[in-house]
């Protein structure tokens, strides 16, 4: 029987159209560091990978988790497919483990605190992370736009899915 593989730390990156999130969690509910970065102008997926590999490079992850867009109904622009495949890529060749949630999952995973859209799911982990507490957007009105800020609870939620399911899943034989 092998041993089960323990990951202390999960990079958790989900691309947008102006960039890529990130939220880098030292435990379940730890997180170390988080943020955006920002891309601008006509080499979007270049730049956005380029951030990521600084990232990657500076924070070492044991694990990285991205969104799996790869069903039909997955909104994900081509472009953002794209990116998320050259940034599992670049951690594979980094000897990273990489791993995938779709929206599905997440939602399943947050379901057992009654957290069904992406605004009960990030006032779900506001109530759990102290740190992400009063970074909760507004609720939004039919005639906004969405808020960046909700983005930040998307790469959350992937890397607190990961831990939920590393946590309740049976070893490996």
């Amino acid at each position: 029987m092998s041993a089960r593989q323990h990951y202390d730390s999960v990079l958790a990156i989900h691309p947008v159209s102006a960039g890529i999130v990130f939220t880098f969690f030292m435990g379940p509910l730890a997180p170390h560091d988080w943020g955006i970065k920002e891309t601008r102008g006509k080499n979007k997926n270049a730049l956005a990978l380029e951030a990521a590999v600084a990232l990657i490079e500076r924070l070492q992850p044991d694990m990285l988790v991205l969104e799996d867009c790869s069903g039909s109904i997955s909104r994900r622009s081509h472009r953002n497919r794209r990116l998320q495949q050259l940034i599992a890529n670049c951690a594979t060749g980094q000897a990273i483990d990489v791993h995938w949630f779709s929206r599905a999952d997440i939602r399943k995973c947050f379901a057992a605190v009654g957290a069904v859209t992406r605004m009960e799911i990030a006032r779900a982990i506001a109530s759990q992370v102290h740190a992400f507490s009063h970074r909760v957007p507004p609720a939004r009105k039919f005639w906004d736009t969405q808020n960046p800020r909700l983005c930040l609870f998307d790469a959350a939620s992937l890397a607190m899915t990961f831990y939920s399911r590393t946590r309740t899943d049976p070893p490996e034989a």
